[in-house]
């Protein structure tokens, strides 16, 4: 009978110190590291099937850890979808979606960006005593009225250290490129320049020669005219270098042109810096990656290693720096206290080409790419969770998630409170990681392209079913090839979409490649999802509230008072980085 009460109170004591140290696990504050890639596309890593691309280190991580293979960003651009990540909300409630075909912040002195009301997960953090860091791109917006308010600025919202790029990586930021900043614009520009002087030049030489009757005057007034003209433009575009390939430390310029090529060295020894200052923790790491943003600048170690050329070069690069990060969790004893994320901000960019070159991702099996707002290849990205101890590792989801989840999941981990006087429109994903939730939370999903609509996902949870309805759709250049190649980037609105109706409806759970559209007679069900889809958004309108637009024409362009600058504008260019590219 002893024995018997013995052995039962043994059982006992270790259920319960069992259940209190899992409990504990849960609920201390982990340390937060987040991996955030730029047009990634879902196909280009192994634990998504790419066996040609090298991604040991992020497959280690969906080997330890939890695979999503439904993780969606709330938008095709990196823009928007960042500013729902940041704030766990659509874009279209913060004024981060644009109405016209500017769809992301075009330069760093533009007066539009994150507003200071929106409450990111990083203010969350911090004020829950976490130290919190931002390393790579911001491409949030700046400065709102002068060239050193910061009111967009990281630090003013919620980080307490920043290193990296402000805006994001162009062509324009390599000389050798060919401009993609508003390229089709500036080419009309040069040719209006190039036509107001060949104007002055035939009425100089007409007047000369006699051959033309007009007054030196009318001659003077024409070249003022256009030498404006061209001042007005070129003093922007004509610099864009020095504009935007820019890198701050807090509210500091350092490099003005960057050094592209050791930029990647310096993002990682800043990641480094950061997580051995603070390995004592809490600590809140945001790596937002330049990888494997355009122009797909690599260093030396990595050029001609992969089977798929500098876009395939870039990633593995990439890839090396996530394993260096996680070497040093490793040996500092932070793996099992370190909660740890990666996704991409959207799918990769089709219409990226060099000639016959591919310069931007590959999507799987998923139609479409980076701007289209309704097809899966734009929003379906990788999604990989890893907290030994904690999450079950080797294990795959196939539920319907966002990136916005991203906000109220951290917020739970540090043990903050959620904002109540906004709505939040990611759902906490722990209990759905840990395996205490087999349905996500999200039963609608919508997906916009700027601030129009394109298609809404709807979870049936009792079926698993997951229908998709789309109402507009991009179209495609030239017709049938699955992006829009003469136009660089899919439009949102206006003569370059279709408009469905009845919507192209699809089982995503049947043809996840959205190849074969429902209808009527092919779908018993057709009739009961499209009214089941028209309710829910008209619920979701009626919670949305007018904003203003952070992207509207003049929040977007470049404005000289604005411009951060290292010297005395207009003359600014600095290298306060050295030369190191020693990773400490």
């Amino acid at each position: 009978l002893c024995f018997r009460r013995y052995l039962l109170m043994s059982l006992t004591s270790c259920l319960f110190w069992n259940t209190l140290g899992f409990s504990a696990a849960v609920d201390s504050k982990p340390n937060i590291l987040l991996f955030l890639a730029d047009d990634l596309g879902i196909g280009d890593i192994g634990c998504y099937g790419n066996n040609s691309i090298r991604t040991p280190n992020i497959d280690r991580l969906a080997r330890e850890g939890v695979k999503l293979t439904q993780h969606i960003a709330a938008a095709s651009l990196c823009t928007p979808s960042r500013a729902a990540f940041l704030t766990g909300r659509y874009p279209i409630r913060s004024g981060m979606a644009s109405s016209n075909r500017y769809r992301a912040l075009q330069w760093n002195a533009g007066s539009g960006g994150l507003p200071a009301n929106e409450t990111t997960f990083a203010r969350l953090l911090q004020q829950q005593g976490y130290t919190t860091g931002l390393i790579g791109k911001w491409h949030q917006g700046v400065n709102c009225e002068s060239f050193n308010d910061h009111c967009h600025h990281p630090l003013n919202h919620g980080f307490d250290y920043f290193y990296g790029m402000p805006l994001t990586l162009r062509n324009n930021c390599q000389k050798k490129n060919p401009p993609d900043l508003d390229a089709a614009l500036q080419a009309k520009l040069w040719l209006y320049s190039q036509i107001i002087t060949l104007a002055v030049l035939t009425l100089t030489a007409g007047k000369l020669t006699g051959l033309i009757s007009t007054r030196w005057k009318t001659i003077a007034c024409v070249t003022l005219v256009g030498g404006l003209f061209f001042i007005s433009w070129y003093s922007s575009y004509g610099f864009v270098q020095y504009w935007n390939c820019v890198l701050m430390r807090n509210h500091d310029v350092t490099e003005q042109p960057m050094r592209l090529e050791k930029t990647a060295f310096l993002m990682l020894k800043e990641a480094i810096s950061f997580i051995k200052r603070n390995r004592h923790g809490p600590f809140l790491l945001f790596v937002s990656f330049l990888h494997v943003h355009t122009p797909l600048f690599t260093t030396a170690k990595f050029l001609g290693k992969s089977c798929h050329g500098l876009y395939g070069d870039n990633v593995e690069e990439m890839d090396w720096m996530v394993g260096k990060i996680l070497d040093l969790l490793d040996k500092e004893g932070l793996k099992n206290h370190t909660f740890t994320y990666f996704a991409s901000d959207h799918g990769g960019h089709l219409e990226a080409q060099n000639g016959s070159s591919q310069l931007g991702g590959w999507n799987g099996i998923y139609k479409g790419g980076k701007g289209m707002g309704g097809w899966e290849g734009g929003i379906r990205v990788p999604g990989i969770f890893r907290w030994p101890g904690v999450l079950p590792a080797g294990t795959v989801i196939d539920e319907p998630t966002s990136l916005m989840d991203i906000y109220p999941t951290v917020v739970h981990l540090a043990g903050g409170i959620l904002p109540h006087d906004r709505v939040i429109d990611g759902r906490n994903l722990l209990p759905l990681l840990q395996g205490r939730a087999q349905k996500s939370d999200h039963e609608f999903l919508f997906h916009y392209c700027g601030t129009y609509l394109h298609a809404v996902r709807w979870h049936q949870k009792d079926s698993g079913a997951i229908w998709k309805a789309h109402f507009v759709t991009p179209v495609f250049h030239p017709p049938g090839a699955g992006a829009c190649y003469g136009k660089k980037i899919c439009p949102c609105f206006g003569e370059g979409v279709t408009h469905h109706d009845p919507p192209l409806l699809f089982d995503l759970s049947r043809d996840p490649s959205e190849a074969n559209p429902l209808s009527a007679d092919t779908e018993p069900l057709f009739d009961t999802v499209i009214r089941k889809i028209g309710r829910a958004m008209e619920e979701h309108r009626r919670t949305l509230t007018p904003v203003p637009e952070q992207l509207s024409v003049y929040n977007v362009v470049w404005k000289p008072w604005l411009q951060p600058c290292c010297g005395t504008f207009p003359f600014c260019w600095c290298d306060k980085e050295g030369d190191s590219t020693q990773i400490v």
